[in-house]
This record gives C-alpha cells, sequence and structure tokens, in this order.
C-alpha cells in the first residue's frame, strides 16, 4: 500500500512539473527584437546574421518578397493617430497604391471613420495587438485573445470577415509567438526598409524621409512606416513616384507570390 501512495505522488509529481513546463513555454523561447542589415547601394538587406532567420522562415513569416522583380509592399503601423493618416489615405487614393494599415485596439476605438475608410478604399487592415504589449511575455491563450479582440472589433466595425496578417507589437517576437499566432490564422509580417521615424519629436523634414527610404529601395522590399511621422506623409507622394519612375510596383500583401530569406 506504501508503495502504491509512492508511485501515486510520483505519477502526481511529473504531472504538475509537466503541465507548469507547458505553461511556462505558452510565453517562453528567447525573445528577439526584429532588426536587419540594410539595403546600401543597391544591395539587398539580410537578416542572415541576426540569429532568428531559420525560426522566420519556419514560420512562413514575411521578410522579404520576390527579389528578382521590383515589386514594393508598404505598411503603416498605426498604434495611435496623430493626424496624418486621413492625409495619407488621400495620397494612396490619388496614386492608385494599396498599403495595408496595422491597427492596435486602442486605433478602432479612437479612429473608427478612418478604419472604415482603409477597408472602404481597398487596403488590408491589419493585427498590431490590442494593447500593443511584448507578446513575448505572455501566455498562448493571452497572445490569442489579443489578436481576436482587434479581429472582432474590425469586424463589427467596417464587416471586414477575415484578418491575415499581423504585425507584432514593437518588432519584438519568439518562435512561440511566431507559432501561436500561424496557429490561429496569422502571418507575421516584418520589413525591410525602414528608418527612426516613429518619434514625434524628432521629426527632420521630408526630404530626410525621403532619402532615407530611396536609399533602402530594393526589389522585394516590404516598406514600413509610422503614419504619426509629418516627414512621412509629406514625402510619401514623391516617394511613390520615384519609385514608380525607377521601375517598381507597388503590390499589396494579399499579391505576394514568392518570399524569400537571406
Amino acid at each position: 500500500m506504501r508503495g502504491v501512495l509512492q508511485l501515486l505522488v510520483a505519477v502526481l509529481l511529473c504531472s504538475s512539473l509537466l503541465i507548469g513546463h507547458g505553461a511556462a513555454d505558452a510565453s517562453g523561447g528567447k525573445p528577439y527584437h526584429f532588426g536587419f542589415k540594410k539595403s546600401k547601394n543597391g544591395q539587398l538587406p539580410s537578416i542572415a546574421e541576426e540569429g532568428f532567420m531559420d525560426i522566420v522562415k519556419k514560420h512562413g513569416a514575411i521578410f522579404l518578397g520576390d527579389t528578382s522583380d521590383k515589386e514594393l509592399y508598404l505598411t503603416f503601423d498605426n498604434g495611435y493617430e496623430n493626424g496624418f493618416t486621413a492625409p495619407i489615405l488621400d495620397i494612396l487614393k490619388s496614386k492608385g497604391v494599396p498599403a495595408a494599415f496595422f491597427i492596435t485596439g486602442h486605433y478602432v476605438k479612437d479612429k473608427p471613420e478612418l478604419v472604415k475608410r482603409m477597408v472602404a478604399e481597398g487596403h488590408i487592415v491589419g493585427n498590431h495587438s490590442w494593447s500593443h504589449p511584448d507578446m513575448t511575455t505572455l501566455p498562448a491563450e493571452r497572445v490569442q485573445s489579443e489578436l481576436d479582440r482587434v479581429k472582432l472589433a474590425v469586424k463589427e466595425l467596417t464587416g471586414q470577415q477575415e484578418m491575415h496578417y499581423l504585425r507584432p507589437p514593437r518588432g519584438i517576437f519568439s518562435e512561440q509567438t511566431l507559432a501561436v499566432s500561424r496557429q490561429v490564422g496569422y502571418i507575421s509580417v516584418f520589413w525591410s526598409i525602414a528608418y527612426k521615424d516613429w518619434d514625434t519629436k524628432a521629426q527632420k523634414g521630408a526630404k530626410y524621409a525621403y532619402d532615407s527610404v530611396m536609399a533602402q529601395l530594393h526589389p522585394g522590399a516590404v516598406m514600413l512606416l509610422h503614419s504619426v511621422s509629418k516627414d512621412n506623409a509629406e514625402a510619401l507622394a514623391q516617394i511613390i513616384d520615384d519609385a514608380r519612375s525607377k521601375g517598381y510596383t507597388f503590390k499589396s500583401l494579399d499579391q505576394m507570390k514568392v518570399k524569400q530569406y537571406r
């Protein structure tokens, strides 16, 4: 009898350890801050030295489109509104350029008319999480809740039934967060063109924004711009015109047929 009790205690202890390990795994894994070697002098950018290329590729996340084709994918992060999204939408409409806007729960609640306009004008509205947390610190069910709340709010507001694209908040991710988000139907979208544009107190003018983007231009580029930037709004039309003059075509993420990693 004593032996049976000891065996039962051992089984229960083992089970509790396994349960605890599973819970930790949901929010565990090495966290990464997305970074990349920028394109310079026409050379392609790279994530080969960042330590996460294999897991980005494994989970089908987006870094580059087809680098043999002069295609560009324009994406905006919309954590909050600073008065520039409407002018950005005006430019996109006048130029016939599709874009993806990654929005937070705050943005849905604060600027519903702009969200409705994004959808009505044919842009992708993607998920940037409800509260913009570091998702690598959250258990799997909380990650899913962060994503579900945005998707449901956009559906109720605009009638958009599906939401397929996610930009990890703060660019922080782990293999677990990529796996969980993919499991619930999302493709994580990173970027291959970016510059420090999010600091509204350190805007440097439209020319700086233009030069920063055009210096990194390359085939298959996923461009990250923050909609809070006055510089971006003022430079956008010229960026579009001059990229096109160089033979580039702006495409929607839904049109991406090739994902590349290097």
